[in-house]
């Protein structure tokens, strides 16, 4: 029997799940809500391409005719401002209201907003979206030195590129060091001494207690009230998700919507997934997750039985001319045998971390080239049962997982 499905949200985990729906189903009806004036693009381009042609049309998911080759109703700069469950209807912003069968919510989340005096002054920008990047790329002819508030990936990679560019940048982090979700403490350390030797200052254990300027930003006052004069001040430390549309409804939320392995929330016939959905305990916020999680959500909204098996989360970084991966848990003591290579004049590093003969995470800098072999043990659980672990090295336990 075709549906009326409603998708809220318009990013991956949403145009995964209309694939997943429309390899069986071609009759229901599939409405996409975005809030964004734009067809839905890769959010991963952002921050590695700020200086890029970040033309909508370069950067989409799908091309715009495959919305309507598929058949699904396309609401772009329209928001869904409430969700009655009673009546099984949506309100959008324009005033229209829709009925619905079956639906999906994966509108994401929000860049934290930090509660520092100044937060809003002009200059001071956040990227969560295409609209911040060109406005962000707009401003940057006007500016010389810029402070990126928040040293994890996406900060690093702005870092990155608005240095390529001429830009004096100063990375400010309120954690004693860079990335600590993904790197040990000596990764850390090694990837801080390669950032600062590019030519970027770095401040760990730093606070900023207020941003100044009048009405455009003009600096910043850290720790014992030393002022840092820039010009522009961008912020990413974390993110929040977008869960105001329950509010008020049954739907069980936590830090995000609680979704069981089918992505299914508390309420019959109401899915999340992606950056708003909340899987055991976790919101995980990465781009390969929201693809599974979405995968899973449509096949369960068809009513074709799929189960999310939970994804070992993976960082890859490409810059600061060098390669970074991590993935699993990086926590010693988690491990039962740790083993690291360490090359201090070439900047490489590598470490594993085992337990109970099974590799549960891996750090590498440098030489990225194997990443695909840990990855691999990572993800299968690979035993390494009949392997010595008591006097093997890095590369020699690598030379082993390859057979």
């Amino acid at each position: 029997m075709a549906n009326k499905i409603m998708i809220l949200g318009d990013g991956i985990a949403a145009i995964t799940a209309i694939k997943a729906i429309r390899e069986t189903d071609l009759d229901s009806e599939i409405y996409l809500v975005g809030e964004e004036k734009f067809y839905p693009y890769i959010r991963l381009r952002l921050s590695k391409g700020i200086f890029d042609d970040l033309e909508e049309n370069n950067i989409l998911i799908q091309k715009k005719e495959w919305y309507e080759q598929n058949r699904v109703n396309i609401f772009i700069d329209t928001k869904a401002i409430n969700v009655n469950i009673a009546s099984q209807e949506v309100l959008l912003s324009d005033g229209s209201k829709f009925k619905y069968d079956k639906l999906l919510f994966a509108n994401g989340a929000s860049n934290t907003k930090p509660p520092i005096d100044g937060i809003d002054l002009e200059g001071v920008y956040t990227l969560r979206g295409l609209n911040d990047t060109l406005n962000i790329k707009k401003s940057l002819t006007e500016c010389e030195q810029i402070i990126i508030i928040g040293g994890g990936i996406l900060g690093l990679e702005m870092a990155w590129g608005l240095h390529q560019h001429g830009k004096k940048v100063i990375v400010v982090e309120l954690q004693s060091r860079l990335m600590p979700r993904q790197l040990d403490e000596s990764a850390s350390e090694i990837l801080k001494n390669i950032i600062q030797d590019c030519g970027i200052e770095i401040l760990t254990n730093t606070a900023v207690n207020k941003i100044i300027g009048n009405p455009k930003v003009e600096g910043i006052l850290i720790d014992e009230k030393v002022e840092l004069k820039c010009d522009m001040v961008i912020y990413s430390i974390g993110i929040n998700p977008n869960v105001d549309l329950t509010v008020n409804t049954e739907i069980e939320t936590s830090k995000g919507i609680l979704v069981n392995n089918k992505m299914e929330t508390n309420i019959k016939n109401i899915y999340a997934a992606g950056d708003i959905a909340e899987f055991d305990k976790q919101v995980i916020g990465l781009w390969n997750i929201a693809i599974a999680q979405g995968k899973v959500a449509g096949y369960n909204i068809i009513g074709k039985e799929s189960i999310y098996e939970k994804v070992t989360p993976v960082t890859l970084l490409n810059a600061f001319e060098i390669s970074l991966f991590s993935m699993g848990s990086i926590d010693e003591a988690r491990a039962t045998k740790v083993l690291m290579d360490e090359d201090i004049e070439t900047k490489r590093y590598k470490k594993i971390f085992i337990k109970d003969n099974v590799v549960i995470g891996a750090v590498v800098i440098g030489d990225t080239k194997r990443s695909p072999l840990l990855k691999s043990a990572i993800e299968n659980g690979t035993t390494l049962d009949g392997i010595d672990l008591s006097n093997i090295s890095v590369e020699e336990l690598l030379d082993k997982l390859k057979r």
